[in-house]
């Protein structure tokens, strides 16, 4: 079940939601873990054992290091235990496949690969039990002794399968005791209309663009329209995962909860460390505060620096997928984040702001091409049409029709990427009361739109389940 679909819409949420408000206070944690299983169990019944599993382990070993913190040698076991645990299920799920065809293709061999389906959302539960067992081990927060609220935050539907990955720490205290009120169940359900909106009518019409050049064979593209199907992508995966998110937090607020944001218009960017700062925040957050820091961060001089950075961002792109295209976009992000600490973000601050905008967007594109594309060989083709090297025209009629046809939904797009219409509400919202009377209005037309739309549509990918 994802967000975006007229079930959850219409009938799922309205009854989690009426049943969640009309339920004593002290059940609703209950309610909540109950309708986490059902929406999670809708699609693939099959895996709910592994997350149910995940949730009792972690909850059983945060409870065995608090017994027996006075005994180190101990604690540490049971602590190392967990994470070998989580990460092996991880690795099993995620990476048996990707292992297997590797050493096969190394050493000769012929072992069998059995396909597995990914289990939706493991990468995003996996990443928080392992970080409530981290701040459990150092002593960071209290542990959980309430199974209940414990299973709310790892099976939480709102975030459960495509994040923001929420460390334990932000909502420990909103578990047991979290303030709902009329104005913040409005304004959630704002939220959730705007990312649904992001999702529905912008991502997905755009994606349309981006699936009709890349069935294109290699061979038919022109530099056109390679052009025109990366920034098709660029905006697809912006739009489709912000809105998400936006979704996700807008349901956490309608039942109490406050999830950080995860995206801050990464696309106005000057340098890619900063549009690392502003996209997909939570799962920065996270390498920064369990990778990074504990390999030592910016202690120990630069080389160690260096080398910290390098591992974060190889494990960055690996979190993605069991993929050398992954890795290798991991690893290209990586290496420009070190040019930019040792000497190129000096030289960024000097440019124009635009060159350093053009520049960014530029780096980001090609990273999209590696991110997206199957294989290497077909994103490096991909980046050779973009630059007119090799038998490629510049463009043919079925480029020009694209860009025709899709020239004022690009135009919208990059509108809404910026802060600009956001701060032009507020600015109306100053001048003019009746602004506030047609702000339902206006999200009203969103919701019903967006409605229409899915009755509609078939095309309605979510590009974050793979992960």
């Amino acid at each position: 079940m994802v967000f975006s679909s007229l079930i959850f819409l219409y009938w799922f949420l309205p009854v989690t939601i009426a049943i969640y408000y009309v339920s004593p206070r002290a059940v609703r944690n209950v309610i909540l873990l109950l309708a986490s299983l059902v929406f999670y169990a809708w699609g693939e019944p099959i895996y709910i054992g592994i997350m149910i599993f995940s949730t009792l382990f972690d909850y059983t070993n945060g409870l065995l290091i608090d017994k027996y913190r006075s005994r180190k040698k101990l604690a540490r076991f049971i602590f190392i235990s967990s994470i070998a645990v989580n990460l092996g299920i991880l690795g099993f799920f995620k990476y048996y496949g990707f292992l297997i065809e590797n050493i096969n293709s190394l050493l000769g061999l012929h072992i069998p690969i059995t396909s597995l389906p990914l289990p939706v959302g493991i990468s995003f539960y996996t990443f928080q039990t392992m970080s409530y067992v981290v701040d459990v081990y150092l002593n960071k927060y209290p542990v959980q002794r309430n199974l209940i609220a414990f299973g709310t935050y790892v099976t939480m539907f709102p975030q459960l399968v495509a994040g923001p990955i929420v460390q334990y720490g932000d909502i420990a205290k909103q578990l047991k005791d979290r303030p709902m009120t009329l104005d913040k169940f409005g304004s959630g359900a704002e939220l959730f209309i705007r990312g649904l909106a992001k999702k529905v009518l912008l991502a997905n019409n755009i994606g349309l663009l981006w699936t009709s050049v890349h069935q294109t064979p290699m061979a038919e593209l022109t530099v056109l329209s390679a052009w025109l199907g990366i920034v098709a992508f660029t905006f697809q995966i912006y739009f489709d995962f912000s809105g998400y998110s936006d979704m996700a937090r807008g349901l956490g607020k309608m039942f109490g909860f406050d999830f950080k944001e995860n995206f801050n218009y990464p696309y106005v960017s000057r340098s890619v460390t900063e549009f690392w700062r502003r996209w997909h925040i939570s799962l920065g957050s996270w390498f920064r505060e369990y990778v990074y820091i504990p390999l030592g961060g910016n202690r120990g001089g630069i080389k160690l620096q260096l080398r910290n950075l390098m591992i974060v961002w190889f494990l960055t792109g690996f979190w993605h997928g069991a993929s050398w295209n992954f890795i290798v976009w991991g690893l290209y992000f990586g290496l420009f984040v070190t040019m930019e600490k040792l000497f190129l973000l000096r030289w960024l601050q000097q440019l124009p702001r635009i060159l350093a905008h053009v520049y960014t967007l530029m780096i980001v594109m090609i990273g999209w091409v590696i991110f997206e594309m199957g294989s290497l060989s077909s994103a490096f083709s991909y980046i050779q049409t973009m630059f007119g090297m090799g038998n490629h025209s510049l463009s043919n009629e079925a480029s020009w029709y694209g860009l025709s046809t899709n020239l004022f939904l690009l135009i919208i797009l990059a509108l809404c990427a910026t802060p600009y219409p956001r701060k032009l509400m507020m600015w109306l919202q100053s001048k003019f009361r009746v602004v506030d009377f047609a702000i339902p209005v206006m999200y009203l037309g969103f919701l019903m739109v967006s409605t229409a739309y899915l009755v509609n549509e078939t095309y309605n990918p979510f590009l974050y389940f793979r992960f």
